[in-house]
């Protein structure tokens, strides 16, 4: 192959984000054509969702409930109402793409979408005296924001129905998750992509080749960050194989390098012909390199291939990274960034962040500076090693993407952004007067002083998420977390007072977490919460993966790990034996119920024991500690 026809198309599989691409391939894209590759981009996850539902989509899964005999309340709901479904569509799209504002209004009489089982939830809203259900969130002028969240409603009503009717898996973010996700053995995965298409299934495949033919590549790059991309992925490869022999085939992504690192299934490669782990940029390059001639099968980096045996072969040539100042800058050119959808599915207000905008993502810095937490993968590349650049070149990245986007919207998507280095993009930002609106996660640590608060807010920064975890100093100091409850009330408070939205990841089940323990971690977040110091939060329920400390050396964290399913694909979470034998999903139901409604205000004065169904002890923290520590 000559490197003047020699192109790479790098696809976003099904499903990933709605409302902006997921930076993978804008990552590689970007590194590529710095090197001087043809490289180009599609994302077919955006894609699928605009053609599924249209009202040539709609006809079509119309089409197919009417062969069935019997279906669901839902699809009889769905097909009464089929005229309004199919003439609302488009119009509902483009007024989520922003491209027709002014529909929000109608959208917000409830008498223009068909309304089916989600819009259900909007009852538990409504007042006692019969007012606005969404008053509470949106207020008087969230006319936009209100019909966004019907909107959304509205899509998710349609995905139900295909749900139902058309394929099982179908689920916008979780497509066919369980057939990839910590599943020990391929058979799910290869009997599912042996039966015939479904519609989805025809749609998906239809819009890669569609891609394929028209980028006419070499090598194709399949980028799958989530278990519920996979199931699309190998059906595109399954397809270009079959279409397009002579194209080369690359998997990789997030779930490839947590999942698959002691990858032994050969027929995986049915589907693919090259796995890299890690950061792609080295791989890619050696691959590149090989197709063409110019480097030998033992001279790939961190790849899986299958033998002339046809026995699964792991090949990592030594060779060093590409390093993180000379990745080049992230490229969107070949997405359609005027199509995507801003959705309002969660009304957390940190969480719709994630769903609600067109974000530009971007690393600070690679890997994790802190890379001691004992739930984290900190043995994994994408944390373990830690590379910075400058100030000046990160700015240079920003000012680059906005004129090639047009957004300043910024989503710094590090594992832990490191106050250092934050300290200095903000001076950077400011001094070369360029204004964006960023957000990002970070650690809760002492160096994020109530200066730095203000200095970060003056540069743009409007939210930022930290790990809280079990707010118990005991069990912080067991996760290596090296933070406490009071410096995360002191580091929080100063977000706040800046006008920053701090939103707190929290956990629950942790090892040798007690009822006590967990008691007294919801009478911290009532604090904080009543304090100022945090205006959002989610409660995650721990697990163990086979890549963390506690994975590692489980004896360290009092628990015994049980058994690896056998089998030679996925391996990631690993169930585990706590002797405290708390019934943690039990309390789980109570954390969630009173951090709603604390983020709503409601509750903040009284006894966290009132939120449990059975009976726990009283907390041992004072109800003063955090004004104390903030004091």
């Amino acid at each position: 192959m000559q490197q003047s026809n020699f192109r790479v198309l790098s696809l976003i599989p099904p499903m990933t984000q709605l409302n902006t691409p997921y930076p993978s391939t804008a990552y590689l894209t970007g590194f590529m054509r710095s090197r001087g590759i043809d490289a180009v981009q599609a994302d077919i996850a955006l894609q699928l969702v605009l053609r599924l539902f249209s009202p040539e989509g709609l006809d079509a899964i119309a089409d197919e409930i009417e062969q069935q005999e019997e279906v669901t309340e839902r699809v009889a709901l769905f097909m009464e109402q089929f005229d309004r479904y199919r003439s609302t569509v488009t119009p509902t799209l483009r007024f989520l793409q922003g491209k027709d504002p002014t529909l929000a209004h109608r959208i917000n009489l409830r008498n223009f979408l068909p309304e089916g089982s989600r819009f259900e939830a909007l009852d538990v809203y409504v007042d006692e005296d019969g007012g606005d259900p969404l008053s509470w969130a949106f207020g008087a002028l969230g006319a936009q924001d209100r019909a966004r969240h019907l909107a959304t409603l509205y899509l998710n009503d349609l995905s139900d129905v295909i749900r139902d009717s058309i394929d099982s898996r179908f689920e916008f973010v979780r497509y066919a998750e369980s057939l990839a996700g910590s599943q020990a053995s391929f058979d799910p995965l290869a009997h599912a992509l042996a039966q015939d298409f479904t519609l989805v299934d025809s749609l998906l495949v239809d819009l890669a080749l569609q891609s394929v033919n028209q980028h006419q590549p070499q090598v194709v790059l399949l980028s799958v960050p989530f278990p519920g991309a996979v199931y699309a992925a190998l059906r595109i490869g399954q397809a270009i194989k079959k279409h397009h022999p002579d194209c080369k085939i690359l998997l990789g992504g997030g779930y490839v390098n947590t999942e698959l690192r002691e990858l032994s299934e050969p027929r995986i490669f049915d589907f693919v012909d090259f796995i890299t782990l890690d950061s792609g940029e080295r791989p890619v390059l050696c691959l590149l390199e090989h197709l063409q001639g110019k480097r030998g099968p033992q001279r790939l980096v961190r790849t899986f291939t299958r033998n002339a045996e046809g026995q699964v072969q792991y090949t990592n040539w030594a060779e060093p990274e590409v390093p993180f100042a000379e990745v080049g800058t992230p490229t969107w050119d070949g997405l359609p960034l005027n199509d995507y959808l801003s959705l309002l599915d969660m009304l957390n207000p940190m969480h719709r962040l994630w769903s609600d905008g067109r974000w530009n993502k971007l690393t600070v810095a690679h890997g994790c500076y802190w890379k001691k937490c004992s739930f984290c993968d900190v043995s994994l590349d994408y944390i373990s090693r830690y590379e910075t650049t400058t100030a000046k070149e990160l700015v240079d990245r920003i000012e680059a993407i906005v004129a090639e986007t047009g957004q300043t919207g910024f989503h710094f998507v590090d594992e832990a952004a490191p106050p250092k280095a934050l300290k200095a993009l903000a001076i950077e930002l400011i001094e070369r007067g360029v204004s964006i609106s960023w957000w990002g996660n970070i650690r809760f640590e002492k160096s994020f002083t109530p200066e730095l608060c203000q200095l970060l807010a003056q540069s743009g920064c409007i939210a930022i998420s930290g790990g809280l975890e079990v707010a118990s100093d005991r069990l912080l100091t067991l996760m290596k977390k090296g933070v406490s409850v009071e410096q995360v009330a002191r580091v929080t408070k100063g977000f706040t007072d800046a006008g920053v939205l701090v939103h707190a990841y929290l956990m629950y089940g942790f090892p040798t977490q007690t009822v006590q323990d967990t008691v007294d971690a919801l009478e911290y977040v009532r604090q904080l919460f009543a304090a100022g110091c945090i205006q959002s939060g989610y409660f995650h329920r721990f697990v163990c993966t086979v890549h963390s400390p506690v994975g590692k050396n489980p004896s360290e964290y009092g628990v015994t790990l049980l058994p690896l399913p056998e089998g030679a694909f996925a391996k990631n979470d690993v169930g585990f034996i706590d002797p405290v034998g708390v019934d943690h999903d039990a309390l789980g139901v109570a954390l969630n119920k009173a951090l709603y409604n604390y983020m709503h205000g409601i509750g903040l004065d009284q006894n966290v024991r009132g939120w449990f169904d059975m009976n726990v002890p009283r907390p041992s923290v004072k109800r003063d500690f955090i004004d104390k520590a903030l004091a």
